[in-house]
């Protein structure tokens, strides 16, 4: 009460001590910054969409794209398979949140963390593994196909073969469906049970009341699901790289990227970004519409215990869908880069003769590609995670105190690059740092550029929720015994979102070290990272490498996804 009464008459300085507030100053530099970060690659995005070679003003790359046959087909390719993705995952995910946050299902936590490990697993290694899985003759479930038939490879169709649309829907699928999950279990453990138990009682059965009441409640957050399934699947690369290139099935990422192959059509690539830019913004706004509506509310006082459903029978088949998605996206994948990266041979039966340590020794003892590779990462990731968190950490603090005006369009650029996918966000950059007065193509400072801009939003919403924790009064009482507004950040509030600050150099680490789609507009011979040589390294099929270089990556994620858990308050989803 004392501190609330005093917050009202702040005292002046004392006589004959000067004070110049810094923060209007402060914040005019950041809101600059962030403007160059994110809207400057727009700028010359948009720009450039309407030049030609020459730097005339033309229409000709957008009459292209909307005419040309190579263009208009991987448009409708990306637009129908990430549909099918969001179908899928709203198929699948929608009965397992069910099931974990409402029924009696045994091994919820073992499942939440096999759904995690899926979640934090990065699309591209998934696609690598399904190659060595699902390859339509040489694929580990391909030859266990054939030997329990007796068929032979090159005559009998496979099984599976994942160079294909569907294969690339269904892998896609199997690291997209935790958004779904996350979304509807999430709604589902704030929805009161006492609902469904008014429904029981009035007569209707388990799978009716599900119908009728759950679902109805739960339909926001599918809905939002689907759109972040559609928008995660849409601006995927490395994925449609690895497993529909070889197919000869063009998507929008695939198309862009090859117009940066030699002779590069900067124009045209410029074009054709702005129509995932502008889906991208389309379907984020629809979401967040979409989880704002208050169509589906509950009023009430708490709610008690949450009604678990007895599964009696259907208790087996839950099991089995559990372990069909988290075999296909954990289990089976996991395992077969496991062995690929000891063994001589991947394609070769798991025998002493031919298990082996070569791939280890030419990864980190021989091989130059990768030592400059790891390299490469931590020194632009680490720089990246550093610069981004104290850059979000000022940008919170100055947005959600609201100290200065403007401090909504500040929030508005932190958050914007989330509707940006990586690929159009990497050819913004190029055309921006490809020409005077900042040449940064071919240095690592351009890739840092696009790591810190990429998990801006990342950052930003959790340095918001750690400083939301933190009472303003705080700072005010500090404020009231002489303190400038930077000893109070300083003294206050810094020690008390250090586990959130902590956390959030982690996220954008990890996002870091997992980004392809921008990485690979973006790097030289002298510049590469761990993930675009692992893509480098399956044009000459050197899985073994990939495998080793796959399970190191997947370990510093999850140790860094434990540091989070054990150490700090935040929880990854």
């Amino acid at each position: 009460m004392a501190i609330a009464a005093a917050t009202a008459t702040v005292p002046s300085p004392p006589p004959g001590r000067r004070t110049f507030d810094i923060t209007m100053p402060f914040a005019a530099a950041m809101t600059l910054l962030l403007a160059l970060l994110v809207l400057l690659p727009m700028f010359w995005l948009f720009v450039t969409s309407f030049r030609d070679d020459a730097g005339h003003a033309t229409l000709t790359h957008y009459v292209q794209l909307v005419s040309d046959p190579s263009f208009v087909k991987p448009l409708w390719t990306t637009l129908w398979t990430s549909a099918a993705v969001g179908v899928l995952c709203v198929i699948t995910a929608a009965p397992m949140s069910w099931l974990v946050a409402r029924t009696d299902l045994p091994g919820k936590r073992l499942f939440r963390a096999l759904i995690l490990a899926s979640f934090v697993t990065p699309p591209f290694l998934g696609a690598f593994a399904w190659v060595l899985l699902g390859g339509p003759n040489a694929g580990l479930v391909n030859q266990w196909y054939y030997a329990l038939f007796g068929l032979k490879p090159f005559e009998a169709a496979p099984l599976i073969n994942i160079f294909s649309a569907g294969g690339m829907v269904f892998v896609m699928a199997l690291y997209t469906f935790p958004y779904v999950f996350t979304f509807v279990a999430n709604s589902l453990e704030v929805i009161p049970s006492e609902l469904e138990e008014a429904a029981s009682i009035l007569g209707a059965s388990t799978w009716r009341t599900a119908l009728d009441v759950t679902l109805p409640l739960v339909t926001p957050a599918l809905l939002a699901g689907f759109l972040i399934a559609f928008l995660q699947s849409m601006t995927l690369f490395g994925t449609p790289a690895i497993l529909a290139l070889p197919a000869g099935i063009d998507t929008m990422t695939t198309k862009i990227w090859s117009l940066f192959q030699f002779p590069p059509r900067l124009g045209l690539a410029a074009a054709a970004s702005l129509p995932l830019l502008l889906i991208t913004v389309v379907l984020l706004r629809a979401q967040a519409a979409i989880m704002g509506r208050r169509g589906y509310s509950v009023i009430g006082g708490k709610s008690g215990a949450v009604r678990v459903v007895r599964l009696h029978a259907w208790k087996g088949p839950a099991l089995l869908l559990f372990g069909f998605v988290l075999s296909c996206s954990v289990v089976l994948p996991y395992a077969v880069l496991m062995r690929t990266a000891f063994v001589r041979n991947w394609a070769g039966p798991t025998t002493l003769q031919n298990l082996s340590l070569e791939h280890w020794r030419f990864v980190f003892l021989e091989f130059s590609q990768p030592r400059l590779a790891f390299e490469n990462t931590f020194l632009v990731c680490a720089a990246a995670a550093t610069a981004g968190t104290i850059l979000v950490t000022v940008i919170g603090y100055l947005s959600l105190r609201r100290l200065v005006w403007g401090h909504r369009f500040m929030a508005f650029l932190a958050t914007s690059p989330v509707a940006i996918p990586g690929i159009v966000l990497a050819v913004g950059l190029f055309l921006t740092y490809t020409r005077p007065p900042f040449v940064l193509y071919g240095t690592l400072s351009i890739i840092f550029l696009a790591y810190v801009t990429k998990e801006l939003p990342v950052g930003y919403s959790q340095v918001s929720a750690a400083l939301k924790s933190v009472h303003p009064e705080l700072e005010d009482a500090s404020r009231i015994f002489g303190a400038t507004r930077l000893r109070a950040l300083v003294d206050i509030t810094a020690p008390l979102i250090r586990n959130g600050v902590v956390a959030t150099w982690i996220f954008i680490f990890i996002g870091s070290v997992r980004e392809l789609s921008a990485t690979i507009l973006l790097f030289t011979a002298r510049t590469k990272t761990i993930s675009v040589t692992m893509f480098d390294l399956r044009e000459s099929n050197d899985w073994g490498p990939i495998a080793v270089l796959s399970i190191t990556m997947l370990a510093i994620t999850f140790a860094l996804v434990l540091v989070i858990t054990r150490f700090t308050d935040r929880r990854l989803a």
